[in-house]
């Protein structure tokens, strides 16, 4: 017997309250932006700043003891990451951390230098430290220009290829979706305070393309029953194309936040902000594919006859008129 979280028929009516729905997304869009406003973004080192110190030692490396051994200088954010290289020797343990700049500095001070490596070798005796690098301000502020420019333009590709691929009113609704979707995530990071770093900026451009894989997916069956049902209204047509793959499309999502939810649970805390996007992403782009890229479509309208080309049958003109 097969496992099935959705029954293989389905006759919902996704869009009997489809202004309820654009009504909640609409608000939750608008308290991301004003938490974003009012509190702006908690940046990690990779936007804030901070200083990059390179450890080695005989003994291998322990996070939890290099963490447990600077907690208590108070040093704020602090990323520690073992360096795997195949060009180490067999006792050669190499280990980077990484510390945010102190309010009113540009880079850690020598003085908090020196203290941290005191801590690392009263924990780690024979650890030495050959470099130590510093990240100041302005590059952390070319990074955020550099990946706000990436979410762009990753939109921007998603708009042109929804376009060629489908027609105009699948592009504006799929990118709808997706803007929906980026502005939900960064909002609840701005709500919650989590740290935003560049794993958060990986998290957010795969989110743009699990949600594009759902609503492609979905406007591919609609595309397919609009040639199947040409007297039936638009609404009619998205309802049984969202039911044909509803099944699909929660399976997907359900299997996907298992895996994720085991890497929050046990993944630590090195990987917990990048999994938690992708949590939320999941969960915001599910709900995206099916309430707002479909009513968005439903809204503009789409072209009824896919047999022939007929300049004048676009636009939500037709929306509701049998072919």
């Amino acid at each position: 017997m097969r496992l099935k979280l959705v029954p293989k028929e389905t006759s919902f009516d996704f869009f009997s309250r489809w202004k309820l729905w654009l009504g909640i997304s609409a608000l939750m869009m608008v308290i991301g932006f004003a938490s974003f406003a009012l509190q702006g973004l908690n940046f990690g080192i990779d936007f804030r700043g901070g200083t990059t110190v390179r450890t080695e030692s005989t003994q291998p490396v322990d996070i939890g003891l290099y963490r447990d051994a600077l907690t208590p200088l108070g040093l704020g954010d602090i990323s520690i990451t073992e360096v795997f290289d195949p060009t180490f020797d067999a006792d050669q343990n190499v280990a980077m951390i990484r510390i945010q700049a102190q309010e009113g500095q540009e880079a850690v001070t020598p003085d908090t230098i020196r203290e941290v490596q005191g801590a690392l070798t009263a924990a780690v005796p024979d650890m030495t430290f050959p470099s130590v690098e510093s990240v100041g301000p302005k590059v952390s502020g070319e990074l955020i220009q550099t990946a706000a420019i990436a979410v762009v333009l990753a939109i921007g590709a998603v708009l042109i290829y929804i376009w060629l691929r489908f027609e105009w009113q699948f592009a504006l609704g799929a990118v709808a979706a997706l803007v929906h979707d980026v502005i939900l995530t960064i909002g609840i990071f701005s709500e919650l305070q989590i740290k935003f770093d560049l794993a958060i900026i990986a998290a957010l451009l795969t989110i743009v393309g699990y949600s594009l894989n759902d609503t492609v997916v979905v406007f591919d069956r609609v595309r397919e029953n609009l040639r199947k049902y040409k007297k039936k209204p638009l609404n009619e047509v998205l309802n049984i194309s969202i039911n044909e793959t509803l099944s699909r499309t929660v399976m997907t999502s359900v299997t996907t936040l298992l895996a994720l939810i085991s890497l929050y649970i046990l993944g630590g805390d090195v990987i917990r902000g990048f999994v938690f996007a992708m949590i939320w992403g999941v969960i915001v782009g599910t709900y995206s594919s099916v309430f707002v890229a479909s009513t968005i479509l439903l809204w503009l309208g789409v072209k009824r006859n896919w047999d022939k080309t007929d300049p004048n049958t676009t636009g939500n003109q037709f929306a509701n008129v049998d072919a």
